[in-house]
């Protein structure tokens, strides 16, 4: 993993992926291999994987949803769930052309509850704690906190910078 690309950083079960891809935002080979490597690390706790499954896999927009382009993304098998309803994924992709502003911060925060709210009605998780805030002019930060329903410490999840991924 190119550690110029990607930091990775675990403390008190809070796993971190910063990317850093000054000057440009040039999307590249070494870039998502260092990130494909990042993940990985994340990937063998199940709870981190479902936490990010669910919040950068791009749910079908709604009927009533404003798209950024021509498309309404999403994963085809939303298409015909086997459970009315059952949905993958968030629509924190909508937000890739909005602007930066309060009501975007609040939008995001509500994106990322509807994606993680699964957990709870599943029973892998007896609360799911979403925190979102705007961090200078461009960036976005999302914090997940996971409370297990099998008890013990909460797992807290922090992407630093998820207007980048939503920006790519």
């Amino acid at each position: 993993m190119s550690t110029d690309l990607v930091g990775y950083s675990v403390s008190n079960r809070i796993a971190e992926i910063v990317l850093d891809r000054a000057p440009v935002n040039a999307l590249s080979i070494p870039l998502i291999d260092a990130l494909l490597a990042a993940l990985a690390k994340a990937r063998d706790d199940d709870a981190v994987r479902a936490v990010i499954i669910s919040l950068f896999t791009w749910r079908r927009a709604r009927p009533d949803d404003d798209l950024p382009g021509d498309l309404r993304m999403g994963w085809w098998g939303d298409s015909v769930p086997e459970i009315p309803n059952d949905r993958i994924g968030s629509r924190l992709w909508l937000l890739s052309r909005a602007k930066l502003t309060a009501e975007t911060v609040a939008r995001a925060k509500e994106y990322a509850e509807e994606a993680l709210s699964w957990l709870v009605e599943d029973g892998v998780a007896a609360r799911v704690v979403v925190e979102s805030e705007r961090i200078g002019i461009h960036t976005l930060g999302l914090a997940c906190r996971i409370y297990r329903s099998a008890g013990g410490a909460p797992l807290a999840i922090r992407f630093s910078d998820v207007w980048e991924f939503l920006n790519v």
